[in-house]
């Protein structure tokens, strides 16, 4: 019997496209996976930073982390490292501001790169490839004129949704303009998006709000397979709260895309006694934004993912008040460890949770919603606590093992439809 084989184009390492790479892997249709960087934590590299001086070690650890890959049975990691080490080279010494690039414009360099390295050099004798957002219009291009499958991962809601909320956003604030990155997207990186998802046979997205803003640009609703992202249910655990100050916790870029201001003028306007604002993540604001507010909130920039876990353990309430996203994984990760959720429908919470059982949904840029919604935690401890609770039975019903199970099986229902 003839078994598919597919490839996989994606530059970075995260939870859900190591999730899809060991998907198909144990579904036996992972010819290989293409990327720029691939650390083993239990390879030689990971030997050889052992014997470094603790600091660095730790260090180099941490950066060499988040580009983990680890990929079970037959799968091949193919590496095309170079343009990647530049970028971070750049970012390290602080030269690229001398070459007038953005953070942005250098990780558009990489993907473009990958995007071209996928197309001339990996498509021979697969059946599909499995590429993500801004890297994959011209594997799909070449694949096409092979006779491959293109299966494209959309990971956040589609760029037009997006432009049209951070725009409104900047006309709102105008100050806040420069780290509204989608209000000013190149319109050759707009072309690029659009080419994607039109040679997509199949798109999967992880929620509806992303398959939403692809229906409303007329994509049809059969070539769409929503499949919401997992719990870290195993690494991510329920711990005593170690004191009891009524603690709202924000986790992720520290920004206006993730909807900080309208929770900073909420919180503001509260005045809770006895309450903190705790903010994990890095500033994205305008320099010397924030600043007007430094009294409101304790913030603690980027940490290492595995150390999340006691930071969501001190909070009473997650508040993930984001106005474009796709999947918020913090959700999932604040409610494996317990903890109750409050967000808005951009960020999958429909499709995760349900209104006042594992937490609340309100609209984006709703001051007094969530003003409401933080003054009941603040006043109900005990059914606070209940909604905890919930969240984490729910965590436990909505597992990576699941999302794993439900990809591959659709992955290879498509490719069997293509065949016969």
């Amino acid at each position: 019997m003839y078994q598919p084989r597919l490839s996989m184009v994606q530059a970075i390492s995260s939870p859900f496209s190591r999730n899809a790479a060991i998907a198909l892997s144990e579904a036996d249709l992972l010819h290989e996976v293409i990327t720029t960087i691939a650390y083993d934590p239990k390879g030689s590299i990971a030997h050889y930073l052992n014997l470094l001086p603790k600091t660095m070690g730790n260090r180099l650890n941490q950066e060499l982390g988040r580009r983990t890959w680890t990929v079970p049975k037959n799968g091949i990691i193919r590496t095309h490292i170079s343009k990647e080490v530049v970028r971070l080279a750049l970012g390290k010494t602080g030269l690229y501001r001398h070459l007038g690039w953005s953070c942005y414009g250098r990780i558009d360099w990489v993907y473009a790169s990958l995007d071209r390295h996928a197309a001339k050099h990996h498509l021979q004798g697969i059946d599909a490839v499995y590429a993500y957002e801004d890297q994959a219009a011209t594997t799909f291009q070449a694949a096409k004129q092979q006779g491959i499958l293109c299966l494209y991962d959309l990971a956040i809601i589609f760029y037009r949704l997006s432009r049209d909320i951070q725009v409104q956003e900047a006309e709102r604030f105008p100050e806040l303009t420069p780290a509204l990155i989608a209000a000013k997207e190149p319109a050759w990186k707009i072309e690029r998006k659009e080419q994607e998802v039109q040679l997509a046979d199949h798109i999967f997205v992880a929620s509806s709000i992303t398959r939403k803003s692809l229906l409303d640009v007329g994509v049809n609703q059969k070539k769409i397979s929503i499949i919401p992202y997992g719990a870290p249910i195993d690494y991510f655990q329920p711990q005593p709260k170690t004191d009891q100050k009524f603690r709202v916790l924000f986790v992720g870029r520290v920004s206006p895309r993730k909807g900080v201001h309208y929770l900073l003028q909420a919180w503001q306007e509260l005045q809770l006694p006895d309450a903190e604002l705790l903010f994990v993540g890095s500033n994205q604001f305008p320099d010397g934004w924030l600043d007007q507010y430094q009294d409101l909130f304790r913030h603690i920039p980027s940490v290492p993912h595995f150390s999340l876990n006691k930071y969501y353990s001190s909070g009473s309430v997650l508040i993930f008040p984001s106005l474009v996203e796709g999947f918020g994984l913090v959700l999932l990760e604040a409610m494996a460890c317990g903890i109750p959720v409050i967000t808005t429908p951009n960020t999958a919470a429909p499709d995760i949770i349900t209104d006042g059982i594992e937490g609340f949904i309100v609209p984006i840029r709703d001051v007094e919603a969530l003003k409401e919604k933080l003054e009941w935690c603040y006043r109900h401890p005990q059914e606070l606590a209940e909604m905890g609770q919930a969240a984490r039975r729910k965590a436990e019903q909505l597992t990576w093992d699941l999302y794993r199970q439900k990809l591959a099986g659709r992955v290879r229902d498509i490719l069997e439809n293509q065949t016969s």
